[in-house]
């Protein structure tokens, strides 16, 4: 039994996670926030991560070609008020989750992995296996 309440817990978040993403994603696409460095970037959510008890939100950002990404983080900590309100507005729970905005660094490793692939002494070493 205890497996079950586990599993739909973590549904859950990922649900709970998924639907902040949306609110967010929609807010910034809209230019509700008024804020200049935030009008000027296209800025990508792309993942939303809720602690277990939902009350946290790890919010991971690429700004549009990974330009400004210290600039833009920081605007979005800046109006991190807001966006806990409106989030919190539109997404019916217990308590507004807090939320803490994170640079996605998993397109930089996707780009190193892939560069490292194509090292020609990587290539043929891979190439020898085959």
């Amino acid at each position: 039994m205890k497996h079950n309440q586990t599993e739909d817990r973590s549904v859950r978040t990922l649900r709970v996670g998924e639907q902040v993403r949306h609110i967010l994603s929609e807010i910034l696409q809209r230019g509700d926030v008024h804020d200049e460095t935030l009008a000027s970037h296209m800025v990508s959510i792309t993942e939303v991560r809720m602690s277990p008890d939902l009350r946290h939100a790890t919010v991971f950002v690429k700004p549009l070609l990974g330009k400004d990404e210290e600039v833009v983080l920081k605007a979005l900590r800046t109006n991190t008020a807001y966006l806990q309100r409106e989030v919190a507005h539109r997404v019916k729970m217990k308590y507004a989750a807090r939320l803490k905005f994170l640079a996605d660094e998993s397109f930089d490793e996707g780009s190193h992995i892939d560069a490292l692939l194509r090292d020609p002494k990587v290539a043929r070493d891979l190439g020898e296996e085959d």
